[in-house]
């Protein structure tokens, strides 16, 4: 790659054993993974998609892709796929981090990250107000104390690094997600960003790509 890049996107599923199959799930004839790097594709602020693929699963995942313009780098870990993307990455780029279950991520979400991101901020995690009561209980499950929520947030993706950061992160695990923000700035997340990962999940997403009033999914 002669142009280096100024914006790099990872779709990953290294979150839980079960997630690549998920990944493979259609929604209105297509699947989440496709659904998430279509509309990552379409924001013109990122330069380069790629997909994380575990080693097993790039045959599937470049399949369910269809041709579509992006990068399968299949590896043991991200740290692994990004040693191979990491030449091509300007001095200054910004990385991107998405759960591929997080498929109907609203475009302008990616943007706030994308923003603070080149605005300075070094590590960036959009969220939502928790609306749940949330309790703490003792080992035996009885109820101790009710947690003050005013300050409690519910944490989506794509989480947004500087390349400085990201290689940081890289440093203490190999496949940086949400449990290695702290400290990070914050941006409004979106209700659509959630993770479709159970069956009432997918009866939702199905739902919004029906809805056709929003902004194209990703």
């Amino acid at each position: 790659m002669n142009q280096q890049v100024v914006s790099v996107a990872f779709v990953t599923v290294a979150h839980h054993p079960a997630d690549p199959g998920l990944a493979l799930t259609e929604v209105d004839g297509a699947a989440l993974l496709s659904h998430t790097v279509r509309g990552l594709l379409g924001v013109p602020e990122i330069d380069l998609v790629i997909v994380a693929a575990p080693e097993r699963c790039a045959k599937s995942f470049s399949a369910a892709l269809g041709g579509l313009p992006c990068r399968v780098e299949s590896g043991a870990s991200l740290r692994q796929v990004f040693t191979a993307v990491e030449p091509s990455l300007s001095p200054g780029a910004t990385v991107l981090v998405h759960d591929a279950l997080r498929a109907f991520t609203p475009p302008q979400t990616v943007r706030h990250v994308l923003d603070a991101v080149r605005e300075g901020a070094s590590v960036v995690v959009p969220v939502l107000p928790m609306s749940d009561t949330v309790k703490t209980t003792d080992e035996t499950g009885v109820v101790t104390a009710t947690v003050d929520r005013d300050s409690l947030r519910s944490a989506q993706t794509p989480i947004g690094f500087s390349l400085r950061a990201f290689r940081s992160a890289l440093e203490t695990s190999a496949d940086p997600g949400l449990a290695d923000t702290a400290g990070a700035i914050t941006v409004p997340g979106d209700p659509d960003a959630m993770r479709v990962a159970s069956a009432f999940e997918l009866t939702l997403a199905e739902a919004l790509v029906a809805g056709g009033d929003r902004e194209d999914p990703l």
